[in-house]
C-alpha cells in the first residue's frame, strides 16, 4: 500500500509536523506499506540538518532518519527557495522535489494524509 503524507507546518511551534512524522514512522513498521513524506510551506524546515533542541524536546531531524532509510522524504522546491533553504543544508537522504512529482505521487498513492 502506498501512503503519501503531506506536511505543511513548521518543525516547531505547532505539533502538526511532529504528529505527521510520528504516524509516518509508525506506518513504516507495517509490512507492505510504502511511505513518502512530502514537505511544503514551512514544513521544509523540518529537514534542515543540524537542529539543536533542548534535552527532553522532540527533534524532527532525528525523527526523519528512519524515514530516509526506509521511505522517501521530498521537499517542495518553490517552498525551499522562498525560505532560502539550500540543498546542502538538508538532512542526508532528503531531496528537493516539485509540484509535478507531488502530483504523480498523489495519483499513485492509495491514501493521502495532510498535516
Amino acid at each position: 500500500m502506498k501512503m503519501l503524507l503531506i506536511l505543511n507546518d513548521p518543525p516547531y511551534g505547532t505539533e502538526r509536523s511532529y504528529n505527521g512524522l510520528r504516524l509516518a514512522n509508525s506506518l513504516l513498521r507495517h509490512e507492505g506499506v510504502e511511505v513518502t513524506v512530502f514537505m511544503m510551506a514551512d514544513a521544509v524546515l523540518c529537514a534542515k540538518a543540524g537542529q539543536k533542541t533542548p534535552d527532553g524536546y522532540y527533534n524532527l531531524e532525528r525523527m526523519l532518519k528512519p524515514l530516509v532509510r526506509q521511505g522517501q522524504v521530498l521537499l517542495c522546491s518553490t517552498c525551499m527557495d522562498a525560505r532560502g533553504l539550500r540543498d546542502e543544508e538538508l538532512l542526508e537522504g532528503c531531496r528537493r522535489s516539485s509540484l509535478a512529482e507531488l502530483t504523480a505521487l498523489t495519483v499513485a498513492a492509495e491514501k493521502v494524509l495532510v498535516f
